[in-house]
């Protein structure tokens, strides 16, 4: 069982605690953050030392750790404290659900967050430092790229390309051999039928509210 050190104490960090805890082989024994957001010495019943210090404290050499953040700045936050831990010399580890069905012969990349109820078709090859939330279907032979974060109930159809930095939001759909361009951002709901351009923003029309109250509707 490797020992893990958790960088986040936010939702993420306490969500990755639970799923390391309940169903993997890494014993979460620590969490870290910048020094300006440690305003507890523990966390989770768990110490909390500040990411300066963590190499001290919790060398690489015997541990190993999970960045747990969000999508902030189409996922770049996430991005640098990756590069930065690697370049302090520790291995990233990542979390596969077993309640995920992951059919592809080809290992995710090193810090991955791929949550429950996730159907992962043969030959998807999915990068380094992407989170999958719960309920998703990638399509056979897709790639996923680098530093991604996809919501849930999305549907990635078969030999879909996702540039690096994208995100994709809840509901989103997109038809099938299209390529999403870098850091292209789809809101929730997005149906994309053709490929995107490096930097996009594409955002559905949003539901409007019917002019009567749910008391004059006959159902």
């Amino acid at each position: 069982m490797a020992k893990l050190v958790v960088f986040g104490m936010g939702d993420i960090g306490r969500l990755a605690h639970y799923y390391f805890a309940r169903d993997s082989e890494h014993e979460v024994v620590a969490f870290t953050a910048d020094i300006e957001y440690v305003k507890e010495s523990t966390f989770q019943g768990l110490p909390v030392v500040a990411f300066e210090k963590v190499k001290q404290v919790y060398p690489p050499s015997d541990f190993k750790m999970f960045i747990a953040l969000s999508y902030a700045s189409m996922n770049q936050v996430r991005a640098d404290k990756y590069f930065r831990t690697k370049e302090m010399g520790y291995e990233l580890v990542s979390y596969v659900s077993s309640r995920c069905t992951f059919l592809t012969d080809t290992p995710v990349g090193d810090n991955c967050f791929i949550l429950e109820d996730n159907t992962i078709q043969p030959f998807v090859r999915i990068g380094n430092n992407v989170t999958l939330w719960s309920g998703n279907h990638i399509g056979h032979d897709s790639i996923i790229e680098d530093h991604c974060f996809l919501a849930s109930q999305i549907v990635v159809s078969g030999r879909v390309r996702i540039g690096a930095y994208c995100f994709v939001g809840v509901n989103v759909t997109l038809r099938n051999a299209i390529t999403i361009a870098p850091r292209t951002l789809l809101g929730a709901g997005a149906i994309i039928m053709k490929d995107t351009i490096e930097g996009g923003v594409y955002i559905p029309n949003r539901t409007e509210i019917f002019p009567k109250k749910s008391s004059e509707i006959k159902l």
